[in-house]
């Protein structure tokens, strides 16, 4: 039975994240101190003593659900023995650095490039996201598609009945009702931009001179990234996809259909929430996800 390690993304965050592995492990501490001196402020006291407000700002939100999750799985130590990894998102940042293919300090400058690009579109071409529920996927794509005038695309194939479309704001309320008069269910999302659809190209730009700058490794397992649902070794084809990601769909029902085809059967979520576990058991109900426990 092979194990798959998967990581969340944003939205997962809660205030709290990462506090008892600051205060249980010296290693972790010394971690979280690297990253807030990184990062230029002290992140930790927003994590662990913030407000729901102050962790839903971009520039706090990537960086803590990733610092949560690297750091995670690096306290999990010789347990931590994934024979392929998956992240949701922002989750595949945090899946390649526990995979060892690039840098936990490499790997938390690209999160902080990525939001503030994310977060400077976000202000320069106001845009919005929501999910729909209770419609197969190929209707979402329709929907979207019948939109005139506007932006719309489907971003995130979350699991059977659940995909998030992303685009302008008109487009996204147009798509809205048709999802209605479809007698499906759409649900706005407190986002303000349009991520994994064209309209992240800015950041996509910006990102990529990143992305580009930073050394890579094969990492110790396959990743299954986000824009191709496929395993992933080679350092240069995970750079290349890593460029698309901020503008492509996030593939997660196929990611993880092809995790289960190569021989998962054990998931393990591995950072802040649960929001993956029931992703997966949608999927495939047969297969075994669960979060990894800290035990005192």
């Amino acid at each position: 039975m092979k194990k798959a390690y998967v990581f969340p993304g944003q939205g997962s965050q809660f205030v709290g994240m990462g506090k008892e592995l600051y205060e249980g492990s010296k290693e972790c501490r010394d971690m979280f101190e690297v990253a807030n001196d990184i990062i230029g402020f002290r992140i930790t006291d927003l994590m662990f003593n913030g407000t729901p407000e102050d962790l839903k700002q971009t520039k706090v939100t990537q960086p803590s659900v990733f610092l949560h999750s690297t750091i995670l799985a690096a306290y999990m130590g010789d347990k931590f023995q994934p024979d392929m990894v998956g992240g949701h998102s922002l989750g595949e940042f945090s899946a390649l650095v526990a995979a060892g293919a690039m840098r936990f300090e490499d790997g938390l400058r690209l999160v902080i490039a990525r939001a503030n690009a994310m977060q400077k579109c976000c202000e320069q071409h106001p845009s919005t996201m929501a999910a729909v529920l209770k419609l197969d996927d190929k209707t979402v794509e329709e929907i979207c598609a019948s939109v005139n005038g506007e932006v719309v695309v489907a971003a995130n194939y979350n699991c059977p009945g659940q995909l998030v479309i992303s685009g302008t704001i008109g487009g996204v309320n147009q798509a809205c009702e048709k999802v209605k008069e479809a007698k499906g269910r759409a649900l706005p999302l407190p986002v303000g931009g349009a991520f994994h659809s064209p309209l992240m190209e800015p950041a996509r730009i910006e990102l990529s001179a990143a992305i580009e700058g930073t050394a890579f490794n094969a990492p110790r397992c396959p990743c299954y990234q986000n824009v191709c649902a496929r395993p992933v070794i080679d350092p240069d084809e995970i750079k290349a996809n890593l460029n698309k990601q901020l503008t492509s769909p996030v593939r997660w029902t196929e990611t993880v259909q092809n995790m289960i085809s190569d021989g998962a059967a054990d998931f393990v979520e591995v950072g802040p929430g649960t929001a993956l576990q029931g992703m997966i058991k949608r999927i495939d109900a047969n297969v075994n996800a669960s979060s990894f426990i800290i035990v005192e």
